[in-house]
């Protein structure tokens, strides 16, 4: 569990992204060493867990589910801002931590398949990021909680970091941009490409999927060579409305499954060399990421 009193991330300090080494052996065959390699961003809150930490939270420690709506509303009438609006909501907590995480325990709900679907990535050498608008230290304590320390070391996290006081009277988001949004998941792309040290090989372009299930969302889906968006939801409709191929997924089950038959035909089609056969060029920034050895916070 993390400490009550939280602080921002040190601009400049590295990160390593290279995938940790882990108990997971993949087994090397003949055709495994064919296949070309995967990387995954996903969103978090609907995608991985089907409820939102925040709106948990700020409904039962917080403003409440009514005011929580109107602010929602708010922000859909383009009336306030993200992160003016997020601001407010977060404020509202008086709660410490401890017993923050306490209430999320009981009402969050992990898709049922991604347990399973992580331990496919750490087999596969498939690095696993997760690309949020919600607060790290708290997406990192679900994670420790309902994956496990060692597993959930392997995910990063990039989103905004938060101080909290010890006696839980101030929640205070720490933005990772001084923008509407609080944190732009644009712009974060941006950062990744400026800051990724080399590019990919040409002959060995990985392959880039992103998973998620809001229109937040869009702006890092449109650079993944593959989309998943989770049926029935906002970002599944959005796809439909503006003809952008996405593959729908209910649980991660469906998600790995997909991933491991686009990566066999993906061998048959190239022999895991030269561009991956779905190829988005808007992916490459993705690809200077999986490639470099560390990238400023």
């Amino acid at each position: 569990m993390p400490s009550a009193a939280l602080t921002p991330p040190v601009e400049g300090e590295n990160e390593d992204l290279s995938v940790p080494r882990t108990s997971y052996q993949p087994t090397q065959t003949e055709a495994a060493s064919k296949k070309r390699k995967v990387i995954c961003f996903s969103d978090f809150d609907g995608t991985i867990f089907m409820q939102d930490t925040g709106h948990i939270l700020f409904d039962s420690h917080g403003c409440g589910s009514e005011q929580r709506a109107i602010l929602d509303e708010q922000i859909k009438s383009g009336e306030r801002s993200f992160r003016d609006v997020s601001e407010e909501m977060w404020s509202s907590l008086n709660v410490p931590f401890e017993d923050g995480f306490e209430i999320m325990e009981e009402k969050l709900e992990m898709d049922p398949d991604f347990r399973e679907f992580h331990k496919y990535c750490l087999a596969n050498s498939i690095p696993f990021y997760v690309i949020s608008a919600g607060l790290k230290p708290v997406l990192r304590a679900v994670l420790d909680k309902f994956l496990g320390e060692e597993e959930s070391s392997h995910i990063k996290i990039v989103a905004n970091d938060a101080e909290i006081a010890p006696d839980g009277s101030e929640w205070k988001p720490i933005w990772r941009h001084d923008t509407e949004l609080g944190h732009d998941k644009a712009r974060s792309i941006t950062e990744y490409r400026e800051s990724a040290k080399a590019a990919a090989s040409t002959d060995e372009l990985p392959l880039i999927v992103f998973i998620g299930d809001g229109v937040s969302d869009l702006p890092a889906a449109r650079e993944a060579d593959v989309l998943f968006a989770r049926k029935g939801l906002r970002l599944e409709e959005y796809c439909v409305e503006h003809k952008i191929p996405y593959i729908g997924f209910d649980t991660f089950a469906d998600v790995q499954r997909e991933i491991q038959s686009i990566m066999e035909d993906d061998v048959k089609k190239t022999g895991g060399k030269g561009k991956p056969a779905r190829f988005n060029p808007r992916a490459n920034f993705w690809r200077r990421v999986s490639n470099a050895q560390s990238v400023t916070r």
